[in-house]
C-alpha cells in the first residue's frame, strides 16, 4: 500500500480553467453609440441543466426575483489518459524541496480533462458579445501556467484546446415564457498527474573524488587520487566554509601521500 499523497492537481487545473473566463463583460449602447451599461458576466461552477431548471421553475415574468441572464457556467465532464504524451513510467527525476532537500519524483502521467463552458443569454446580441471575447484566444489552444506541485516548485504550461461549439435556442411557447439562448463550448485541458514524492536524503555532496590513471587497464602502474571535502564536513549551503584537499599517489601498488610521507620520491 502506497503512502498517502494529494497534490490537488485536478482541483488546480479546474480553478485555472475557470479563471480564464472570470472577467468577461458586455455593454449596452444608445443610438449614439455611447455606453449606457457595462455588465460583468457572472460565472459559476455547475451543470447547465441546474440553471435551466431554475429558469423553468420560475418561468413567469411577474415573479419578484428570478435567475438573471446573461450568465456563464462551466464544469469538468471527463478524465481520460493521453497515450500520445506517454513517457517511461519508471523514469524518475530529482529536484530540491525548499532549496535543500533532494526529492525523487516519477515522471508525471499525462491526462486530459474535458470541460464544458455554457453561455446563457436572453438576447443573441449578448451571446455574440461574449463569444467574440473568447474565441480569438484559442487557435485552437491557449496555455495557462499551473502550480502542479508546490513542494517541489513544479510549474507547467497546460494547453487548453477548444474542441467545438454548439448553439441552441430553446424559445418555445407563448410570450410569457422566458427565452434562453445557449452556446456550449467544449474544451480539453492537457494536464499531468504526479505520484508520491520520495525523500532521498539531504541531497548535499560532501565528498568529491577523482582518480587519474596512466593506462586503461585496471592494474595501471601509476594512479593519482584527488579528494575534496568541505571544512567542516557538516557545513550547510548557507554556511561560510572552506575545503580540505588530499592527493594520494600509487606507484606499483604502493601508496604515497606527498603531504605525509617523508620518503616520498616521485
Amino acid at each position: 500500500m502506497v503512502d498517502y499523497f494529494y497534490h490537488e492537481i485536478i482541483k488546480r487545473t479546474v480553478v485555472g480553467f475557470g479563471n480564464l473566463f472570470n472577467n468577461v463583460h458586455i455593454q449596452k449602447t444608445d443610438p449614439k453609440a455611447s455606453v449606457i451599461n457595462d455588465m460583468k458576466i457572472p460565472l459559476a461552477y455547475g451543470p447547465m441543466q441546474k440553471f435551466l431548471a431554475r429558469i423553468t421553475q420560475q418561468s413567469e415574468l411577474n415573479q419578484p426575483t428570478e435567475i438573471t441572464l446573461p450568465r456563464m457556467s462551466f464544469e469538468m465532464n471527463s478524465i481520460a489518459y493521453d497515450g500520445t504524451r506517454k513517457t517511461q513510467p519508471t523514469q524518475t527525476f530529482k529536484t530540491l524541496e525548499d532549496g535543500t532537500k533532494l526529492k525523487r519524483v516519477y515522471l508525471p502521467v499525462p491526462y486530459n480533462l474535458g470541460f464544458e463552458l455554457n453561455i446563457m443569454t436572453k438576447l443573441n446580441e449578448d451571446a455574440l458579445q461574449i463569444v467574440e471575447q473568447i474565441l480569438p484566444y484559442f487557435q485552437p489552444s491557449f496555455n495557462i501556467t499551473v502550480d502542479l506541485v508546490d513542494s517541489i516548485g513544479e510549474k507547467r504550461d497546460i494547453p487548453i484546446v477548444l474542441d467545438g461549439i454548439n448553439f441552441t435556442d430553446d424559445y418555445e411557447g407563448d410570450f410569457t415564457t422566458r427565452r434562453t439562448i445557449i452556446y456550449t463550448l467544449s474544451f480539453t485541458a492537457k494536464t499531468y498527474l504526479f505520484g508520491p514524492i520520495s525523500d532521498t536524503g539531504d541531497g548535499l555532496i560532501r565528498k568529491v573524488q577523482v582518480d587519474y590513471h596512466t593506462d586503461t587497464k585496471p592494474t595501471a602502474p601509476r594512479e593519482v587520487r584527488y579528494t575534496v571535502t568541505p571544512d567542516p564536513v557538516d557545513a550547510e549551503p548557507g554556511d561560510d566554509f572552506g575545503f580540505n584537499e588530499d592527493t594520494v599517489l600509487f606507484f606499483d601498488s604502493k601508496k604515497y601521500s606527498p603531504t605525509q610521507d617523508a620518503d616520498y620520491n616521485p
